[in-house]
């Protein structure tokens, strides 16, 4: 990979600055040190990866006292937006940076984004524990979601659910923000628009939990988020296709339809407290962490990986 600009200094703690000028102010305190100035890296993005993410900071301050990472959602698209106008250190998404993101970014910051896998995840299919539905196809699923789409009943897909009279299909969708969004529309809807009247939420976690109190809705979010409210439905990608649930091995084995990848984006290549960060989510601490989470670690799948094709003029650049 080519070795870019460095990273623009992440911001230090306002408060342990504030505290070491007051005590500066004051004559010196004594002959009292001040305090040392702790170090935040700011992160923000997609909600799959939210969860974990969390984790990862928790688990890398006892790693590094003096590191805080501060990590939030809302989104990969709002990740991504704040990485294109340099306000986060690292973006977490749940899909490929855009070559029009990268440009921008470029644009905005001098600097060109680099890409790092940290994961793998599957986007399940969710329905409620009594659907009795036992596979669905991606034509079926466009049917229901896309654009133009026909199916508005469960009986229309074969299936009665039990105590229930209108069984009108209440689709369960994520906002337009989400990477979530942008893969189920590439992936499973080939790139058609969604069909108005879903439910569009703002989080994993809120999909699957409407989910599992609604008997006839459908859903999808990552595989780390079921519950024992849901099922997740195995996929197949034609009719007439084996359908392929939603785990581990099939995530490894490449046989799931909607399986995905999960990156960590910074404007150039990291730099100090950023780039020691990311190691250690690459390394095997950092990667049990994703597999605790219900996810697939990196090099479960990069083993087993074909060679990359070349990289489209003006896209992030992944490392090696």
């Amino acid at each position: 990979m080519t070795r870019l600009r460095p990273q623009t200094p992440i911001r230090l703690s306002l408060l342990a600055l504030a505290s070491a000028f007051a005590v500066s102010a004051c004559g010196g305190g004594g002959g009292k040190e001040a305090k040392p100035t702790k170090t935040v890296i700011q992160n923000k993005g997609s909600d799959t990866m939210v969860n974990v993410a969390q984790v990862w900071a928790e688990e890398y301050r006892k790693a590094a006292p003096d590191v805080e990472v501060e990590v939030s959602g809302g989104g990969s698209g709002v990740g991504i937006a704040a990485l294109i106008k340099g306000a986060v250190d690292v973006a977490n998404a749940s899909r490929d940076l855009k070559p029009s993101e990268a440009e921008q970014a470029t644009k905005n910051t001098g600097k060109t984004p680099a890409d790092f896998k940290v994961g793998y995840d599957a986007l399940a299919v969710y329905v409620h524990k009594d659907n009795p539905m036992s596979e669905i196809t991606l034509e079926q699923l466009t049917e229901l979601y896309a654009e133009g789409g026909k199916v508005t009943r469960w009986s229309e897909l074969g299936v009665t659910i039990p105590g229930v009279k209108d069984d009108t299909i209440v689709r369960v969708s994520r906002q337009s923000s989400s990477g979530t969004y942008e893969f189920f529309r590439e992936h499973a809807l080939g790139n058609r628009d969604f069909r108005l009247g879903s439910r569009d939420l703002n989080g994993s976690k809120e999909v699957v939990e409407l989910v599992g109190t609604t008997p006839t809705a459908i859903g999808y979010s990552g595989m780390g988020y079921a519950t024992a409210s849901v099922k997740m439905v195995p996929v197949a990608p034609k009719a007439g296709a084996p359908a392929v649930a939603p785990t581990i091995a099939a995530v490894h084995d490449k046989t799931y339809p909607l399986a995905r990848s999960l990156h960590l984006y910074t404007l150039g290549e990291p730099q100090g407290p950023v780039k020691a960060y990311i190691d250690w989510i690459l390394s095997a601490a950092g990667q049990k962490i994703v597999e605790d989470a219900g996810y697939v670690p990196i090099a479960a799948v990069e083993a087993e990986a074909p060679a990359a094709a070349p990289a489209e003029p003006g896209a992030a650049q992944p490392k090696p």
